[in-house]
């Protein structure tokens, strides 16, 4: 273990510095002085040397050559380190420059000054100086916990957003490769959610002869369970099938440089597109059947909006711990039956309520009941959303999101070798 030496004691001064890139070789060029009271020499194993990593994640890429040092207490001398062999993977790197002793420590790690270089190389292996200063190991811990934060917020939307173009492909081919071969072909992305919902309404509507208090139509309830159905058939469609997703994909993450962050996007918006065939037919339904189609349809973005954040953060933490935990997919579904009948979907809140008054106070709580209330308000009863209710959901979701890309980024590193 490298023994540390006494903070304020030692230390060293960079003066002068020059620093230039030029035909692929980086070169630091300046003064040193030893600011100690200790003489340094090179049969003492001190030496300048540097170390280069990766900025994003901090990994060590190259430990570089030493040049050594021979100098007197509060001597100077100039010195020159020349990098010639920069990373040629596209991405960003820094480069530490700093007074070392070999078998004992690099002294950037125990506070001392360095040269702290910031370079950039494109997807042609072209590297480019960004910005060079003399700097502290806790400057750096700064920079670092301020960008992690940046990131953790700007991330998970920009990713998604510089990779929109292959998550449009990759959920145009996920619904036509789910129909691939059949008759009805992609006109069963409507069928499908068409078909499950009546199913329900049988059961609960016809079978069970479950009504609305002050409504004893069928049509009524039918409506009401409906409305219910579309945040859940893309929420649980999309969470139900995260845990899989990147075994499905095993391919796409062994072989390729991917943005593994898109395929729980890509779960996300394809149920999307399986909830907008479903308003599409809840609206044509109450247009046929009641004449009007609510103004309030409009407030509809306002809700997609926390559904998508919610849905998308558990897709994210889902998938990342399926990679680990193989049976979460039948946990998952289990969980996912649960949350249904919590929530009051195919059954009326009164009940819910009347019979259960402290689950009631619960479903407070529950994101998909406060969505599921505010898609009836919008879409059946013409009034805007509950704003208080939507702004906790949107706040909730938002954590969610964020927390979610946060665990996905943490565990990636781990993905390739456990598929």
């Amino acid at each position: 273990m490298p023994r540390r030496m006494p903070a304020g004691i030692m230390s060293a001064e960079f003066r002068n510095l020059s620093v230039t890139l030029a035909g692929g070789t980086l070169r630091v060029r300046g003064e040193l002085r030893n600011a100690t009271g200790t003489a340094w020499t090179s049969e003492q194993g001190w030496n300048t040397g540097y170390h280069l990593f990766d900025a994003p994640s901090g990994t060590l890429v190259i430990d570089g050559a030493r040049t050594p040092l021979d100098l007197t207490a509060g001597g100077a001398a100039t010195f020159d380190t020349q990098i010639p062999h920069l990373p040629p993977e596209p991405g960003e790197y820094s480069v530490y420059v700093s007074v070392m002793q070999e078998h004992v420590a690099w002294f950037y790690d125990q506070g001392w000054p360095f040269v702290l270089i910031d370079i950039s190389v494109d997807d042609n292996g072209s590297a480019t100086l960004r910005r060079w200063r003399v700097a502290s190991k806790r400057a750096v811990q700064r920079r670092k916990l301020a960008r992690d934060l940046v990131s953790a917020v700007t991330l998970p939307i920009e990713i998604p957003w510089r990779n929109h173009s292959l998550i449009r492909t990759l959920v145009r081919r996920d619904i036509l490769s789910r129909y691939a071969g059949s008759a009805g072909g992609a006109f069963w992305a409507i069928l499908n959610p068409l078909l499950l919902m009546l199913t329900y309404f049988f059961v609960f509507g016809v079978v069970m002869h479950s009504r609305l208090p002050g409504d004893p139509s069928a049509t009524g309830f039918a409506f009401y369970f409906l409305a219910g159905m579309m945040p859940w058939l893309a929420f649980s469609d999309a969470v139900g099938r995260a845990p899989g997703i990147l075994i499905e994909h095993r391919n796409f993450i062994r072989k390729l440089v991917f943005p593994v962050e898109t395929l729980p996007v890509n779960l996300v918006m394809t149920g999307l597109v399986t909830e907008f065939f479903g308003v599409v037919l809840v609206l044509a339904g109450s247009f046929i059947l009641r004449g009007r189609i609510p103004a309030t349809v409009i407030y509809l973005p306002l809700l997609v909006i926390p559904q998508v954040l919610l849905t998308a953060g558990l897709c994210w933490f889902l998938a990342a711990l399926g990679v680990f935990v193989r049976d979460l997919a039948q946990i998952n579904g289990y969980l996912l039956t649960i949350w249904f009948f919590a929530t009051p979907i195919c059954y009326p809140e009164s009940q819910l309520a009347t019979q259960s008054p402290w689950a009631a106070k619960l479903m407070g709580l529950n994101p998909m009941y406060i969505l599921v209330r505010n898609y009836r308000l919008v879409l059946l009863d013409s009034h805007r959303p509950e704003w208080r209710g939507l702004l906790w959901v949107t706040l909730a979701a938002a954590l969610v999101f964020l927390a979610g890309h946060a665990w996905f980024r943490k565990l990636r590193r781990s993905f390739a070798d456990l598929i």
